[in-house]
């Protein structure tokens, strides 16, 4: 095998490794909160109708499991689902984009030229880089909790993770661990006692 072909079969490793690290280790979450926010005041919660995830105004599948799995954290840190008279509301949207990336990737190539002290032709190796470029397919999960009677945001989490050769039943389940990572990083339950973080549901 020629040196070409062992760094190009290196680097493309190196890069499928990466990329079963990132799987692995799960969504990337990020939160937000309004450092303003009494959360000792929030005792109940009820969801948006229709959620924004509902885009076309009915409850799907992946909505449904979301909504679930969202309830389920909420009680599990003692807050009392109450849809007449909620002290948050729970907002939830999720969606699916192809990306491109550009990779820089080593390659080495060979240039003779001919050595008149050698007085002989002399090969030697010549290096670059080759951009490569990438796509893949990622999802965002949102979970947005809003004061209802200030209707104001207090609470964001984001999750963003692959979503590539899925299948929808297999992007529900990612979406639902999503959630509970979101969960993960909320740090208050019903009456602002700290919370514990609460594993998702088996699928």
């Amino acid at each position: 095998m020629s040196r070409f072909r062992t760094l190009f079969r290196i680097a493309t490793l190196a890069l499928a490794a990466l990329c079963l690290a990132a799987c692995a280790t799960g969504p990337r979450v990020t939160t937000e909160a309004d450092p303003e926010a009494d959360f000792s005041r929030y005792r109940s919660f009820a969801f948006y109708e229709p959620l924004a995830i509902e885009t076309r105004g009915y409850t799907t599948l992946l909505s449904a499991r979301l909504k679930d799995e969202a309830r389920r954290q909420m009680e599990s840190r003692g807050y009392v689902y109450d849809e007449a008279a909620p002290d948050l509301r729970v907002n939830i949207n999720a969606f699916v984009e192809e990306k491109t990336d550009v990779v820089s990737v080593p390659t080495t190539g060979y240039a003779t030229y001919y050595s008149y002290r050698a007085r002989a032709f002399v090969t030697v190796p010549v290096w670059h880089e080759r951009a490569q470029v990438m796509q893949y397919t990622e999802g965002t999960v949102n979970v947005d909790l809003v004061d209802a009677r200030a209707k104001q945001l207090v609470w964001e989490g984001v999750a963003v993770g692959s979503a590539a050769g899925a299948t929808p039943a297999e992007r529900r389940e990612r979406a639902v661990l999503s959630i509970a990572k979101i969960f993960e990083a909320f740090p208050h339950r019903a009456g602002g006692v700290p919370a514990t973080p609460v594993p998702a549901t088996a699928p």
